[in-house]
């Protein structure tokens, strides 16, 4: 006598599989979200580290100046290194973000804007240089006002 499983058994295991990926697949994507999130997070501290450093650097030179531009890349460009400081300012972060137009990462849109996607939203930060201030508040509504929350506090 063979010893196989019989089509019963067979069509029984496939069903709990499916019951089991379908309980598995949306939590492993809402982790990847919660990553990009928690990465975006990171950026947006380290950047703000950053300013408040070259300001530190700055009283201690005499001067009470924030860095007038956070790096010289170009607008709405990828590949373009973002948050490195310039010339006038040295260096903002070692590493510096490299632009691209996809979920999870920054675009310079102008000279102090910035946009970062999330989730497929775009939430805007502005860095004002009278202040030093690198924040989304005020820029956004709907879900990009609460992802600006999220972000930021």
């Amino acid at each position: 006598m063979k010893k196989s499983f019989t089509m019963i058994e067979l069509i029984f295991v496939i069903i709990i599989i499916g019951i089991l990926a379908s309980i598995a697949i949306p939590k492993m994507f809402s982790s990847l979200d919660d990553a990009k999130v928690t990465k975006a997070r990171t950026d947006i501290s380290n950047i703000r580290s950053s300013i408040l450093n070259i300001h530190s650097k700055n009283l201690m030179k005499g001067s009470s100046a924030y860095p007038e531009a956070l790096d010289d890349a170009e607008a709405n460009q990828e590949d373009e290194e973002l948050f490195d400081g310039n010339e006038t300012i040295g260096i903002l972060l070692d590493y510096p973000i490299y632009s691209k137009d996809a979920d999870g990462h920054w675009m310079k849109t102008d000279d102090t804007n910035y946009t970062i996607k999330l989730n497929s939203n775009e939430i805007k930060f502005n860095y004002y240089k009278k202040n030093g201030h690198f924040d989304c508040k005020g820029l956004n509504s709907g879900v990009a006002d609460d992802l600006c929350k999220k972000l930021t506090h």
